[in-house]
């Protein structure tokens, strides 16, 4: 059960999430890893890109994350309208183990997909905030143009 109430990181991108965040050594930009990875599954969904966590998991630096890091930031509305766009089912919300485990498996492996994405786009790069500002400006130009997409600059610090 303490699995299910955790979010997991594969280990190949820990070392992305480490230096995405930051902290007394780094400048990432944002504040926590799980500010990280609502971002990434943010821009996962967006790209449609789901990838399932195969392989080793990351154990340390960052650990599997407490489900109850991303309640506090409000995260867990984004990971229940992560669930109800990729199923199409309101039941998906159900207060069941099964229900919860699904919302949470979707939440990582867009996240994943999401980091993969980052992964690419930032590769070579020395400002990863840079970056990701012109992801944004790029990804928010596309979304006037192409309709109802998630606006993922809420997730930068001011």
């Amino acid at each position: 059960m303490a699995e299910n109430t955790r979010i997991k990181v594969a280990k190949e991108k820990a070392y992305l999430v480490q230096s995405l965040t930051a902290s007394e050594t780094t400048t990432g930009p944002f504040e926590t890893y799980a500010d990280v990875l609502a971002f990434a599954a943010t821009l996962g969904v967006k790209h449609r890109r789901r990838v399932p966590l195969v392989g080793e998991i990351s154990r340390r630096d960052p650990s599997p994350i407490h489900r109850e890091t991303f309640s506090a930031k409000g995260y867990d509305m984004v990971m229940n309208l992560i669930a109800i766009s990729d199923s199409g089912e309101p039941k998906t919300l159900a207060s069941n183990e099964v229900s919860s485990a699904e919302r949470l498996q979707a939440f990582e492996e867009y996240a994943n997909g999401g980091l993969e994405i980052l992964e690419e786009r930032l590769k070579g790069t020395v400002n990863h905030l840079e970056q990701i500002l012109l992801l944004l400006e790029v990804e928010g130009r596309s979304s006037h143009q192409g309709g109802d997409e998630f606006d993922l600059s809420a997730f930068l610090p001011v």
